[in-house]
């Protein structure tokens, strides 16, 4: 009989294999890129192009030898977490890898939660009222503000399921975190799990957002116009420009509002109205409907 493998120990190997002249800290970052972006450019157009130009960047400073070690590095990793959901649950998965090459060196301080730890907490949180809010609301709604490799977020799931909840189709969550490699950890295995999630590399004490990056369910089940994930109470960029591409009457909508909108007094000088950005960008043929579209976002959420 085959010996199972151990897909951890699996991944840990191709990361030293692959780290022949950069480090093992900086081919696990790259791979949680690169697989990151593997799997968001399935569903968020708004960034594919420049997100795809990244990963080029990113698998060309490898030499042909080497590159075919990230899509088995994935593979192993997909498995993994099959066999984490299949049996205990979800679990954190690069959370124990990222340990177990010592990585956590090289940023003083940074630890993640024990798997155990973080299982105890969410058992707590997930009782019999979770149930009584997902009759009223339909879901339950999760926010981690520093979410490092995700362990809060896999234990909860791993929660819900214990009280024969649907984490799939009952739970979105907003993860945020300072570290784009967390980010990153996070985006990859909810995203596999199957988790409806909005993962934001920013700083949630001073509502900074560098990026976003949605998980395929969130988008392909239609969560961004269910439940907004945002740092604040104001419309996020992103989130109207991908609306705006999924739907084309929500964007010819957002160019009427973004027209007739008016800016607040304090706000008129200067910044300019969203008619004059388009009088100035107006041009004998017709304009584009994603740029227009685009440019009618990002005036609206200026007011």
């Amino acid at each position: 009989m085959a010996e199972k493998t151990d897909h951890q120990k699996e991944i840990i190997k191709l990361i030293k294999q692959a780290a022949y002249d950069k480090g093992e800290y900086q081919v696990f970052n790259d791979f949680l890129e690169m697989a990151s972006i593997s799997i968001s450019n399935t569903v968020d157009f708004t960034h594919r192009e420049e997100r795809e130009q990244r990963y080029l960047n990113i698998i060309n400073s490898y030499d042909k030898k080497h590159q075919p070690l990230f899509p088995e590095m994935l593979a192993n990793l997909v498995e993994a977490l099959e066999e984490k959901a299949q049996t205990s649950g979800p679990e954190d998965v690069l959370g124990p890898i990222f340990n177990e090459l010592e990585l956590y060196n090289r940023y003083k301080g940074q630890f993640f939660t024990p798997q155990h730890i973080s299982d105890m907490m969410a058992f707590i949180a997930c009782g019999d009222d979770k149930q009584a809010d997902i009759q009223e609301k339909g879901f339950l709604s999760m926010c981690e503000p520093t979410c490092g490799s995700g362990v809060m977020v896999t234990s909860f799931c791993k929660a819900m399921t214990k009280e024969g909840l649907d984490y799939c189709t009952q739970l979105v969550v907003t993860a945020i975190d300072v570290d784009l490699k967390c980010a990153h950890m996070t985006y990859l295995q909810l995203a596999l799990y199957g988790v409806p999630a909005v993962v934001i590399h920013g700083n949630s004490l001073t509502c900074e957002e560098w990026s976003r990056w949605y998980t395929p369910i969130y988008l392909m089940n239609g969560w961004i116009w269910r439940q907004s994930c945002v740092l604040t109470n104001r419309r996020s960029i992103e989130d109207e420009k991908i609306k705006c591409a999924l739907e084309p009457t929500y964007a010819a909508l957002m160019q009427v509002q973004s027209l007739t909108a008016t800016p607040p007094e304090s706000e008129a000088s200067p910044v300019k109205s969203a008619a004059s950005a388009a009088k100035d960008t107006a041009s004998d043929n017709e304009p584009d409907a994603a740029f227009t579209a685009n440019q009618a976002v990002e005036q609206l959420t200026l007011f």
